[in-house]
């Protein structure tokens, strides 16, 4: 009977160690099982790591070559960069079912036993010895270090009550309560944020990446752990909680460094496949590829920003975020005007400030500013670049011979007229109010044809915000929503870029 062949509906069917070697076991360190079915993976082209968007030519490589190198991994990355999801992926890689000696804590291989209950209980009953199934999902262990974990949590310790109830003495080695590391023995043990594990704890680790051996109250024991050990953690230079001790470093086979999407593509395909979108706001929410990139070019502003922390990183998680809260707000607009549906607005942008203060670090000069006004910033800049890909750039615009496409529009703000888009209009305001403003439709025609109703008002919109960010329109922030007039000009300055300090603004208000 060949072992390998055998369904896992026939192999939960086998009880006994006997049944066991009848159909061709053979033991296999996971490191093994790891490297075979990947390497079956690899041969049958099928991908590894479903879901993983834009590490396909950097880290996916990286981390195939360290399984197959049989080797312990670190993931080295700023937050929000599929580092515990790589983790727990691998487990697609393990034998759907593995046996092992019925009732042992260790997960004892029946070929190998470690543990004294196996090793004793393999002694009295022989090939009758019972043996049950351990399912892949349950050979996983995640731990994520804190100031509070102990050797106990991970190693193990003397157990009093577990003495007392065996009538045993503290010397008798049955007296040992193990920790998580121990119990999970033939399986993938993940640390996550490693630095953040004191170093005593971590120097408890030694023997068990390198000799295989633990210590526990004096107890010396040899066991042989067969664990794949996979740790993640932010440059060492990310906060002053800590630090990878050089001796562990050293002991971690691969050190593998992640990074965030490299284009907005790549940026939309993790967002979409990870946002939460309610039932409810598929059928009442239309949206487009453009808001989508305004998301996502946020995130690329923050991670250049000079008010964002670089070394604490952008999270794709703050992409994540404001996408929900971004059909939050235009569902609750809807719903506050009684409508069954309704289309994406730039305005809708302006809700997700609270996803992208929750989720940047600002430097001294960015905390000085306040986070909101730093959010607002970012979206104005994400517009700014963004509108560049669907309009002409304002800048040469002006010295076409053909004319200026923005004339009758910025003429029309200067013969005294503002307007106010406010982020709750209903769709009939919102259409009247961009409608108002003369040359915004043309721009749209000739720039952008063939689209539908709610396509044309969105890029109206759009063209508005992209002149006011290159200063040809004023903008102002309303609790409401925003305000745009004429820009007056003595303050035209063109060759100026968004969120220069209001110092600097002042000093041009006084030189003219």
């Amino acid at each position: 009977m060949n072992y390998r062949s055998l369904k896992s509906s026939n192999l939960t069917k086998i009880t006994t160690l006997g049944e066991l070697k009848a159909a061709g076991y053979e033991s296999r360190s996971i490191k093994q099982e790891l490297r075979d079915n990947l390497i079956q993976r690899i041969k049958d082209k099928e991908v590894v790591f479903p879901g993983i968007w834009g590490y396909e030519d950097t880290v996916i490589p990286d981390v195939e070559r360290a399984i197959l190198s049989m080797h312990h991994i670190n993931l080295l990355g700023l937050r929000g960069q599929a580092k515990t999801r790589i983790a727990r992926l691998m487990v697609n890689l393990l034998d759907e079912y593995i046996p092992f000696v019925a009732g042992s804590e260790l997960n004892d291989d029946p070929l190998e036993p470690l543990s004294r209950y196996a090793l004793d209980l393999i002694a009295e009953k022989g090939d009758d010895t019972p043996i049950a199934w351990l399912h892949r999902n349950d050979r996983y262990t995640e731990k994520l270090a804190t100031p509070d974990v102990s050797v106990a949590d991970l190693i193990g310790d003397v157990d009093p009550i577990k003495a007392a109830t065996l009538k045993l003495p503290y010397s008798d080695e049955r007296t040992i309560h193990f920790g998580l590391i121990p119990r999970s023995h033939r399986c993938i043990f993940v640390i996550n944020e490693l630095p953040d594990l004191q170093a005593r704890i971590q120097v408890s680790l030694f023997n068990i990446l390198q000799e295989g051996d633990i210590q526990i109250r004096g107890f010396k024991l040899r066991l042989p752990l067969d664990i794949q050990f996979v740790f993640t953690a932010n440059p060492e230079d990310y906060t002053n909680r800590g630090s990878i001790v050089t001796p562990l470093k050293d002991r971690i086979d691969s050190q593998i460094v992640t990074h965030y999407p490299k284009s907005i593509e790549i940026g939309k395909k993790i967002t979409m496949q990870e946002a939460v979108v309610k039932t409810e706001q598929k059928g009442m929410v239309k949206t487009n590829d453009i808001i989508a990139d305004l998301i996502e070019q946020i995130a690329l502003e923050a991670r250049e920003s000079e008010y964002v922390d670089a070394k604490s990183g952008v999270s794709a998680r703050m992409t994540i975020s404001a996408y929900e809260n971004l059909l939050s707000a235009a569902e609750r607009r809807a719903l506050l005007n009684g409508e069954k549906d309704t289309y994406v607005r730039i305005a809708d942008l302006y809700g997700v400030v609270p996803a992208i203060c929750g989720k940047v670090e600002l430097v001294y000069e960015g905390e000085v500013e306040g986070p909101v006004i730093v959010a607002q910033n970012l979206i104005g800049k994400a517009i700014r670049n963004q509108f560049l890909q669907y309009f002409p750039n304002p800048e040469k615009a002006k010295k076409d011979k053909r004319g200026n496409p923005y004339k009758k529009i910025t003429d029309w703000f200067g013969d005294g007229n503002t307007m106010d888009i406010l982020n709750d209009l209903t769709n009939r305001d919102y259409e009247a109010r961009l409608r108002t403003i003369d040359g915004l439709d043309d721009v749209v025609d000739q720039f952008q044809s063939r689209l539908s109703k709610p396509e044309k008002l969105f890029m109206m919109e759009f063209a508005l915000h992209g002149l006011a960010e290159h200063s040809l329109v004023g903008k102002k922030a309303m609790d409401t929503g925003q305000s745009f007039k004429d820009l007056l000009g003595s303050m035209f300055s063109p060759g100026s870029k968004f969120g220069e300090d209001d110092e600097e603004e002042d000093e041009d208000d006084d030189r003219y």
